[in-house]
């Protein structure tokens, strides 16, 4: 089967952990292909998420003015059409990108019109999800929710939480969730990835995300398991980035199978396509290889996923046609 030719829909996707070598060669133009990797993509095993996460700091580095962050999102947009994603969901957390002359403000709103530019040259719908992050501050975390309250009605659809879920505490963000959640505003988590099961009910319990970013570890808890059927949370996997930060041993091992053979909802997702170095195909033709998967799975997946997107009903019955045609045709 040739994956390459498959429409897919990818919700989970940080945007400063996917610069293309072209795109960092224009920002900067000295690094060497060698270099580039050396910074900016992670080995096959890193010592744990934090180790895993620390690549991304040469690129936001790089990602501190207008021009560049209109470059970063256009160059992933060309990642998107080769891949043949029909709608992606790319988040980001925008006081990152404040250390030169950007207001945090301003680069939402950067982002937010080169993805609208993007939408429209490449036929591609998208969202864009704001995240705050484990080591921020109530106050950062509240700054980042209110960003995605104030943008309510452009491609910025949701708030998230990213970053180290095993070296920070909740505790810090649980206004800005309670915020969203009274405001209406659609929420994802990351959890259930550097920690196990427990790490998924605090975050349902303090948080009430409609999904959760990973949450691979779920499988541990029959209990939580039951708790996300009856409550159609879905679960954003990522395999290869699982195996690269030490969820899971190997790809073998992985618990997506075994998700998906218990009726979770889910769907397949690269996480970060310069850091793991990976495409979507690419994760679809390991699930083939590994674990036998066929275009019955991969269908459900894509409509799960389109289930639990940030978007408008309308945008959803489109793709869906389009999923459905292609993968029932192939």
């Amino acid at each position: 089967m040739v994956f390459s030719d498959l429409p897919k829909v990818e919700l989970h996707l940080h945007l400063d952990c996917s610069l293309s070598f072209d795109v960092v060669q224009q920002l900067d133009p000295d690094i060497s292909k060698e270099k580039y990797r050396e910074k900016f993509i992670a080995p096959d095993k890193c010592r744990n998420l934090a180790d895993y996460i620390s690549r991304s700091e040469s690129a936001v580095a790089l990602m501190q003015d207008r021009e560049a962050l209109q470059l970063v999102t256009q160059d992933l947009f060309e990642q998107l059409q080769a891949d043949n994603v029909i709608y992606a969901e790319i988040r980001f957390a925008p006081l990152l990108h404040t250390r030169k002359e950007l207001s945090a403000e301003e680069v939402v709103d950067t982002v937010n019109e080169t993805v609208e530019e993007q939408v429209k040259e490449t036929g591609i719908e998208a969202g864009i999800i704001l995240c705050t992050l484990r080591n921020y501050s109530e106050n950062q975390s509240m700054e980042t929710v209110r960003l995605v309250e104030q943008f309510a009605g452009s491609r910025v659809v949701g708030f998230d939480i990213a970053a180290d879920e095993a070296g920070f505490p909740i505790d810090n963000h649980i206004p800005a969730f309670e915020y969203a959640n009274e405001k209406g505003l659609n929420c994802t988590a990351h959890a259930g990835e550097a920690c196990g099961a427990e790490s998924v009910w605090e975050t349902l319990g303090h948080f009430k995300p409609s999904r959760i970013g990973h949450g691979v570890r779920s499988a541990e808890d029959d209990e939580l398991l039951d708790y996300l059927r009856e409550h159609e949370i879905h679960l954003e996997v990522c395999p290869t980035s699982n195996v690269q930060t030490n969820v899971f041993d190997t790809i073998h091992d992985h618990s997506i199978d075994t998700l998906y053979e218990k009726g979770i909802s889910l769907s397949v997702n690269t996480d970060t396509r310069t850091i793991s170095d990976v495409r979507l195909d690419e994760e679809y033709q390991t699930l083939s290889n590994i674990f036998d998967w066929n275009i019955e799975q991969l269908l459900r997946c894509n409509l799960e996923a389109i289930d639990h997107a940030f978007t408008d009903e309308g945008i959803k019955e489109r793709l869906r046609g389009t999923i459905r045609e292609a993968y029932t045709n192939n």
